[in-house]
């Protein structure tokens, strides 16, 4: 892509005004530096990006909902998965800090990286958390990236959950479970988020493989395999439902399950792997729903 056509689409992705397929090509290829055919997506992003402007079941809006999805998870594996729930706020004025416990977590149900992690209540910087949850509370995930869709109508809320740690770690790892068609094929592991950002990913058989993601520096040793691997399968396999992907994030913690969240859009679509072989291999695991003539949206599953 030339400098001159990097800026215009630069300027051009700011207007979510635009028909979505029209902006979603636009913002694809200003990341990626690649044309998207929407008749005919072949890689793993791509055909993430034909699921964001065709794939709408309403049901996709309720399981991106940091909140609402705990009682899918509850019918569909069970309550023990589900971390505690502390309290659900409406609006960041009604977070009373005194009456949370000294270890918590304030999140955002409706989008990324809306995560206050507090250690040490004594250390909170009150008047700092308040203006970021505020600030939270007036973003919408559909308009703030490349029009994810199952965001667009998440009723903005905050929930106060437990605090999660283990033994030894300052940063939990994150078990990311990539599902097509309701089937685990491979997970990513997230390692010292926050810190060195380390990526791994393992197949179900837990050999690492080979392909990485730019952004992130892959984790230079070998995992240990969590005792409970098997089971975290099973989780995310009775999760991932019949979605043509979805991917499915678990903690292990002192061999315990737990539900972190699920998404449809991985990273809004712009990580692409490598070896740039690998976008085509992933990309085929995705079995994309027919549209039909003259249809415009998918919106069951």
């Amino acid at each position: 892509m030339t400098f001159i056509k990097k800026v215009v689409y630069g300027l051009i992705k700011k207007f979510k005004f635009l028909p979505p397929d029209l902006y979603v090509k636009i913002y694809y290829e200003y990341y990626s530096g690649k044309k998207l055919n929407l008749n005919n997506p072949i890689e793993f992003n791509q055909k993430i990006s034909w699921l964001k402007v065709y794939y709408h079941p309403p049901i996709l809006t309720q399981l991106v909902d940091k909140y609402s999805v705990r009682e899918y998870v509850k019918r569909k594996v069970g309550e023990q998965y589900l971390n505690k729930l502390i309290k659900v706020y409406d609006k960041a004025s009604e977070v009373n800090f005194d009456e949370l416990p000294n270890q918590f977590v304030i999140k955002g149900v409706h989008g990324f990286h809306f995560n206050l992690i507090v250690k040490d209540k004594n250390k909170l910087n009150r008047k700092r958390a308040q203006y970021l949850m505020s600030k939270w509370m007036r973003k919408n995930q559909y308009y703030r990236g490349g029009l994810e869709w199952a965001y667009k109508n998440v009723k903005p809320r905050l929930i106060a959950e437990k605090f999660l740690s283990e033994m030894d770690k300052d940063v939990l790892n994150d078990y990311k479970f990539f599902c097509f068609n309701g089937e685990p094929k491979f997970v990513q592991i997230d390692i010292d988020r926050g810190i060195n950002n380390f990526r791994a990913f393992y197949d179900l058989d837990w050999n690492k493989l080979e392909f990485y993601n730019k952004q992130n520096p892959v984790y230079p040793k070998e995992l240990e395999k969590p005792e409970n691997f098997d089971e975290m399968v099973e989780v995310s396999t009775k999760l991932a439902g019949k979605f043509p992907f979805v991917r499915v994030d678990l903690y292990s913690i002192n061999g315990k399950t737990l539900f972190g969240e699920m998404t449809f859009y991985p990273a809004d679509a712009r990580k692409d792997f490598h070896p740039y072989k690998y976008d085509k291999i992933l990309g085929s695991y995705i079995k994309l729903p027919k549209l039909d003539k003259g249809q415009k949206e998918i919106t069951s599953v």
